[in-house]
C-alpha cells in the first residue's frame, strides 16, 4: 500500500518522505517493526515513542509517523494527532472491517464481560449470524481464540482482529470499549452499529481524576454509534443519553424504560424475571444468580431486539444463559460447600457479588479478597468495610500488587474495618490466603475468591507469574 492511500483521510503537516513509498505494514512497538512497515510514535504513560523512531528505521521502517520531527536523518511525516492518525490508518490497512461488520461496543465499570458474552450468545440464537467477541477475556469467533493484551486492544490490533473476524464469516463484532480505550482513541473512527452503557461505579480515577472526567469519557463511545441501549437506572444513564448520536433505547428494573425486568427473584444459583416489552410479556431464567444479572441480560437483551432479534426469540435464547470465566463462577473439587471467583475489584462489584451470593446462601460468606496496587489508593478502605459489612468472615490477601508493597496496601484496605465485629484475618499471600479460606469453610458455606476472576498470573513488581486460582483450589482440596 502506497503511503498516500495509507494517509488519505488524515492531515499530513510536514515531512520528509515521499507519499509514494510502499508501506508493507504498520506498528507502534519499535521491537515488533518488520522491513517496510510505517513506525507511529506514540505517547505512552512511562515512555514516548519519538524516542525510538531510529531504533525502527534501523529495523526496516520506512517511515516514522509523529507530531514532532524525530530529526532530520530519519525518515518522517508529520501529523496533528498521532493516535487517530493511527487508528485510521489501521483500518485503511485492513480493508475498514468495522464498516463491514455490525460492530457493538460495551463500556461500563461492571458487567461489560458477561454482557458481551450474553449478547454474542442472543444475536447467534436469534439471527444465525456468526458473531466475533473481543475484551478482558481475549478475543474469540467460534472455536478460535486471539489473545489480547489490552480489555480494548490498541488500533492496530483491534482493525487487525476485526479484519480476521470478517474474514472468517463473522458479520457482528461485540467488544469491551475501555475507558482507557476511548480516551487514548483505539476505537477512533469505528461507526458502532450499537452501544451499550452498563452502570458507572468509582474505578480507574488514578487515570481520569474525577467521576465526571471518567463519565465523559465513557460517554465519547454513544456519539460513535447509530442507536444506543441504556442502563436508565444508573444515575449516569443521562450523561451517556444526552451524548447519544442515534436512536436511544432504554432498559429498567426499576422505572419505564423500553425493556423492563419485573417480578425478579433468586434461588439456587438462578436469576428469574419477567421481561416486558411494551405489551408482551415473557418469562426468562437465567444460570446467574444475583441483581446484576438482571442488568447484564436486559442490556443483551436490548441490543439483540436492535439487531433484529423478535422478542419472543430473544428471550428463549436468554433462557438457561450460563456465566463467563471468572465472573460469578462456580468452582467444584467434591466438597461440600460453594466457592466462587469472581473478577470483583471494584467497591460496587464486590457488594454485588456478595449480596448475589448472600441471597440464596445457606451458611457463611467466608470473602476472600484484595486490592491492585499502582491503582486508585481511595477504593481499598471502602472494599473493606463493605467486606466487613456483607461477610460473616474476611481474609484479607494481596492481588496484583504490582509495584507497590503488599503491606502497604493491606493497611489501607484495614483503615475501613476498623470498628467492625465481623472476624477477619490478614494473609498477604494469596496462595496461603486462598487455601486458609477452604480450610475454614463448613458444609453449606460460601468462599468468594474476589478480584482476580479470569486471570491465571499475578503481577509481582513489573513480573508475571503463573496463578491459576482454580488451579491452587483443587490442588489443595485434592489434598484435603
Amino acid at each position: 500500500m502506497k503511503l498516500s492511500h495509507l494517509t488519505k483521510d488524515i492531515p499530513v503537516v510536514g515531512g520528509n518522505v515521499p507519499l509514494q513509498t510502499d508501506v508493507g505494514g504498520i506498528s507502534y512497538d519499535s521491537r515488533k517493526v518488520n522491513p517496510g512497515d510505517a513506525f507511529f510514535c506514540i505517547a505512552g504513560s512511562e515512555t514516548d515513542g519519538l524516542n525510538y523512531a531510529g531504533d525502527a528505521v534501523k529495523s526496516g521502517a520506512v517511515c516514522c509517523i509523529c507530531e514532532r520531527a524525530p530529526g532530520e536523518d530519519i525518515p518522517h511525516i508529520l501529523v496533528e494527532d498521532a493516535r487517530k492518525a493511527m487508528a485510521l490508518a489501521a483500518a485503511r490497512f485492513y480493508g475498514e472491517p468495522g464498516k463491514k461488520l455490525k460492530v457493538i461496543g460495551i463500556t461500563g465499570t461492571n458487567g461489560k464481560t458477561t454482557t458481551a458474552a450474553m449478547t454474542a450468545r442472543l444475536i447467534n440464537f436469534c439471527l444465525g449470524a456468526k458473531v466475533g467477541v473481543i475484551g478482558t477475556t481475549g478475543a474469540y469467533y467460534g472455536e478460535n481464540c486471539i489473545d489480547v493484551e489490552r480489555t480494548t486492544p490498541e488500533s492496530v490490533d483491534l482493525q487487525r482482529i476485526l479484519c480476521i473476524m470478517y474474514e472468517a464469516g463473522c458479520e457482528f463484532a461485540v467488544m469491551e470499549v475501555s475507558s482507557h480505550g476511548l480516551c487514548l482513541d483505539r476505537v477512533y473512527g469505528i461507526p458502532f452499529f450499537c452501544g451499550i452503557f452498563t452502570n458507572l461505579t468509582e474505578d480507574h480515577l488514578d487515570f481520569h481524576g474525577t467521576m465526571d472526567a471518567y463519565a465523559a469519557a465513557k460517554a465519547k463511545l454513544f456519539s460513535m454509534c447509530q442507536s444506543s441501549v441504556i442502563n436508565a437506572d444508573d444515575a449516569y444513564g443521562g450523561v451517556m443519553k444526552e451524548c447519544a448520536a442515534g436512536r436511544v433505547f432504554e432498559y429498567s428494573a426499576k422505572c419505564a424504560g423500553d425493556l423492563r425486568a419485573e417480578n425478579i427473584s433468586h434461588s439456587d444459583g438462578n436469576t428469574e424475571f419477567t421481561a416486558c416489552l411494551k405489551n408482551e410479556r415473557y418469562n426468562v431464567r437465567v444460570g446467574i444468580p444475583g441483581m446484576f444479572t438482571v442488568y447484564n441480560a436486559l442490556a443483551a437483551m436490548s441490543a439483540a431486539l436492535l439487531a433484529g432479534g423478535d422478542f419472543k426469540s430473544v428471550c428463549r435464547g436468554m433462557n438457561g444463559c450460563g456465566g463467563v470465566p471468572g465472573r460469578a463462577e462456580t468452582v467444584r473439587a467434591g466438597q461440600d460447600f460453594n466457592i466462587i471467583i469472581d473478577y470483583a475489584h471494584t467497591p460496587d462489584a464486590l457488594e454485588n457479588i456478595i449480596g448475589a451470593m448472600r441471597d440464596t446462601a445457606r451458611g457463611r460468606i467466608i470473602t476472600l479478597f484484595g486490592c491492585g496496587g499502582d491503582r486508585e489508593r481511595e477504593k481499598r478502605p471502602i472494599m473493606g468495610a463493605i467486606a466487613c459489612r456483607m461477610s460473616d468472615f474476611v481474609v484479607v490477601t494481596s492481588d496484583n500488587p504490582r509495584t507497590e508493597e503488599p503491606h502497604d496496601i493491606i493497611v489501607e484496605i484495614l483503615s475501613g474495618m476498623k470498628y467492625t465485629d465481623t472476624p477477619y484475618t490478614v494473609i498477604p499471600d494469596r496462595r496461603q490466603a486462598i487455601c486458609h479460606a477452604l480450610d475454614l469453610a463448613k458444609p453449606g458455606d460460601t468462599v468468594i475468591v474476589a478480584g482476580k476472576g479470569h486471570e491465571t498470573y499475578q503481577i509481582l513488581g513489573k513480573t508475571k507469574i503463573h496463578f491459576d486460582e482454580r488451579e491452587i483450589i483443587k490442588e489443595h482440596l485434592g489434598r484435603k
